[in-house]
């Protein structure tokens, strides 16, 4: 499901996610169209500090997401051991704890809020010619089924 660059749309549509299709885990991917063969997983969203104008000119009340929310929340997806245990070769794979106060960190703040923090969130770089779509899925693939096996061990 493709989100729109609108706090407020993305917000409800996470949380129709959450509500209607009450998922093991849910898995947000956005482009940080700066790096260049870097995939980025992300641990924890920020509740605070959302002053950019999304596509529609409007910014989160007070710039926060959840107003009776905490300041950050975990995943409970291990970023950390993902980030060690997984190499591909051709792109770089890093461990970040500040998604960027935009969309995405919104996005990833509101979703690990409702998944009461079983939500993960892996920035990935435009598309190229050492980054094609076909690459970039598989690795996306491989990454997701590491995650799982994180959700399986945690519910054994």
């Amino acid at each position: 499901m493709e989100l729109p660059v609108v706090y407020q749309k993305a917000k409800e549509q996470v949380f129709k996610i959450w509500t209607t299709l009450q998922p093991l885990l849910t898995v947000h991917v956005g482009l940080a169209s700066s790096a260049k063969a870097i995939i980025i997983l992300e641990q924890c969203g920020k509740n605070k500090g959302y002053q950019e104008m999304d596509a529609c000119g409007f910014h989160p009340e007070g710039g926060c997401c959840m107003l009776d929310g905490p300041e950050k929340i975990e995943s409970t997806i291990n970023m950390k051991t993902l980030w060690k245990n997984i190499s591909m070769e051709g792109i770089d794979i890093i461990f970040s704890r500040d998604a960027g106060r935009y969309i995405c960190d919104y996005t990833y703040y509101t979703s690990l809020y409702y998944g009461k923090g079983r939500a993960a969130f892996i920035h990935v770089p435009l598309l190229s010619k050492s980054v094609t779509a076909d690459f970039l899925g598989k690795a996306l693939q491989t990454i997701i089924l590491e995650m799982l096996k994180q959700c399986g061990e945690e519910r054994e």
